[in-house]
């Protein structure tokens, strides 16, 4: 029995991953849970997976989550960034399933590297920030990173087998969002409501407003250029709006393998808990005569400035993909607010990229120093706005 941490259990990633352990209690057994600010949701999952140690986000909500469980609850409440690292190293967790949203995902990622565990990840901003520190520390401690995007473990499926050395370009496909067709300059006119729309995927807030954006899929972009160690002229975004094909690999005798599903986190999930088997997921099953007609076009960089940008921030390195993402962060919530227009989501990040002189080799601090640094000025745009 493998002994599991799901680290953001109450978000869209995190439930399916305790559906996961649900559906197989005889493989999985839920040691240790995290959440945010969702503790009624969070004291459900107490008392139904009992596990050792749940953590929320500061000492007030813990406090609300303990009058939420019955006398008696032997789980161990802990809160703040000692308490999702407490999670994140439990001794009795073998794999911890990465699901937090944004950078807080990074430090407790790392704090669980350090203890030898497994990593399923699901929260790309980790390696986005610090994907050379996080994959260098990973072969340090022989753990492996098992990804849990639907794109990324197409990938990592689509190589399985392979010899590195024969890879010619990674093929990551985006469904396209819901604007895909919407003329530019009707891009102003977009409320929160639209953008959460999303066609194929039923994703958290903030990630399916990257979806709109496709800032979501230039995040991944960075992700799978350190997570498969290809540079990212070697990654071509493809969009496939039926999200059937969850992405594919071309070698160098022009074969192309293809990982293709319906579009379920699930499957996933379930591969990066419980690889190298699979595991027997009924409603999984691809019927290919309902899809016959699956497209492919090249993405407008003009109309989705966002991936063109989470390019340039790999391009440059550093410090830079941190900066992106941190000002990324800040425009989304401010945009889901109605602080600001959609339009303004990457006019915000590109002015904080041109503020911003990047440390090329930084360590850890230096990182976290330029997502602070990125986070203050967005603020500072946003009050002047």
């Amino acid at each position: 029995m493998k002994g599991i941490a799901v680290l953001g259990s109450t978000g869209s990633i995190g439930a399916n991953g305790l559906e996961i352990a649900r559906r197989f209690p005889d493989r999985f057994s839920v040691k240790a849970i995290t959440a945010k600010s969702s503790v009624e949701l969070l004291a459900e999952q107490i008392i139904e997976f009992r596990p050792e140690v749940a953590a929320v986000y500061d000492e007030e909500r813990a406090a609300a989550l303990g009058r939420l469980l019955p006398r008696g609850s032997k789980t161990e409440l802990l809160y703040g960034a000692e308490g999702y690292r407490a999670a994140a190293t439990l001794d009795s967790v073998k794999s911890v399933l990465t699901a937090v949203v944004g950078a807080a995902g990074l430090e407790p990622t790392l704090a669980a590297i350090d203890a030898g565990k497994e990593i399923a990840l699901a929260n790309k901003e980790t390696l986005v920030m610090a994907g050379e520190i996080v994959m260098t520390r990973a072969a340090e401690k022989g753990v492996k990173i098992l990804p849990v995007d639907s794109e990324h473990s197409a990938i990592f499926q689509c190589l399985a087998g392979q010899n590195r050395k024969d890879l010619e370009k990674i093929l990551l496909t985006a469904s396209g969002g819901p604007f895909r067709n919407r003329d530019i300059t009707k891009f102003s006119d977009i409320r929160p409501e639209d953008a959460l729309n999303h066609p194929t995927w039923q994703m958290g807030p903030k990630i399916t407003i990257d979806s709109a954006t496709l800032m979501n899929k230039g995040l991944e972009v960075i992700e799978a250029s350190h997570l498969f160690g290809v540079t990212p002229d070697r990654i071509e975004v493809v969009v496939h709006p039926q999200s059937i094909v969850h992405s594919m690999v071309a070698y160098k005798d022009g074969s192309v393998i293809a990982q293709l599903g319906i579009p379920d986190m699930k499957g996933a999930i379930a591969y990066g808990l419980s690889w190298p088997e699979r595991l027997p997921l009924p409603e999984h099953r691809l019927d290919p005569f309902h899809h016959d007609n699956l497209t492919f076009e090249r993405p407008d960089l003009e109309k989705f400035q966002c991936l063109a940008l989470a390019f340039a921030a790999i391009r440059t390195g550093g410090t830079m993909p941190a900066v992106l993402n941190a000002a990324n962060e800040i425009a989304v919530a401010a945009f889901l607010d109605q602080r600001i227009s959609f339009p303004r989501i990457p006019a915000l990040i590109k002015e904080t990229m041109e503020a911003h002189t990047p440390d090329i080799s930084p360590d850890l601090d230096a990182i976290i120093a330029a997502d602070s640094w990125a986070r203050n000025r967005v603020d500072e745009a946003l009050r002047k706005d």
